[in-house]
């Protein structure tokens, strides 16, 4: 949920639920973390190697307090799985606020299912990364920013040089800065020497229609909260997923093609 557009924490706010079988997304640990499995559509075919005989990896780290931005997530994970040979790893950043403050802030418990990264280092193993966050003020969350703060090290010998990425995110309201808090974030991406991926308009005629509220803009998938108790639309949904697809085949084309 975002703040800097009328939106404020909510006694309305249910914990996130379980992500529809349509939104299953999966957490493939490179350590030993939990796991959950995407279901691709080419699950059986070989992987497509990127290196030493893996599948490419995508990379969807993120922040998410009162779960509109996790649901994104999922639905991007989902997309990149479906592309063959793409391997959609989800993770969320460390947590900054004490559980007293969360408890007062009425967010729900967090998905154990989801690790949390276990250090930004771990960036290194991506072929491409998408973050997502909610907005504070027109950019990212201080728990987000927090998290690139600890890259300093990867910044020092431009580790993730080369590397695309690419934003989703959740704002309260239509003002509340769906574009400026992707373009705000694009600055951590240059100093890393990282390649912005933008959706642009390749969602297609859905990206023009005006019958409903929809979040989302050419600089990536986006959600509108309002006061935390509205949920992502279908159409939200489907955008996120269509990002984690574009995302996956443009990673997998560059990861194929040095």
């Amino acid at each position: 949920m975002g703040k800097g557009g009328g939106c404020v924490p909510s006694k309305k706010r249910q914990p996130p639920a379980a992500a529809a079988s349509s939104s299953s997304a999966a957490a493939a640990a490179p350590r030993e973390a939990p796991e959950e499995v995407v279901p691709a559509a080419a699950a059986a075919a070989p992987a497509l190697e990127a290196g030493a005989g893996r599948k490419v990896r995508l990379y969807i780290v993120f922040y998410s307090m009162y779960g509109h931005v996790e649901s994104l997530a999922r639905r991007a994970a989902a997309g990149a799985g479906a592309v063959e040979g793409v391997e959609a790893v989800l993770r969320r950043v460390p947590e900054t606020l004490p559980p007293e403050v969360l408890e007062k802030m009425q967010a729900p418990a967090k998905d154990p299912a989801v690790p949390v990264i276990a250090s930004a280092a771990d960036l290194q193993e991506a072929d491409g990364v998408l973050f997502g966050f909610p907005t504070r003020y027109g950019s990212m969350a201080a728990q987000m920013k927090a998290f690139f703060d600890s890259t300093g090290s990867l910044w020092q010998e431009q580790k993730l040089a080369g590397k695309p990425a690419g934003f989703f995110v959740s704002t309260g309201t239509q003002g509340g800065g769906q574009e400026t808090t992707a373009w705000t974030a694009i600055t951590q991406l240059v100093h890393h020497g990282m390649l912005f991926v933008p959706i642009g308009y390749t969602f297609g005629a859905s990206m023009f229609k005006m019958d409903d509220i929809r979040g989302g803009s050419p600089y990536g998938a986006g959600v509108f909260a309002g006061d935390g108790s509205r949920q992502p639309s279908e159409t939200e949904l489907a955008l996120a997923e269509h990002q984690g697809k574009y995302m996956a085949s443009i990673v997998k084309k560059l990861a194929h093609h040095p």
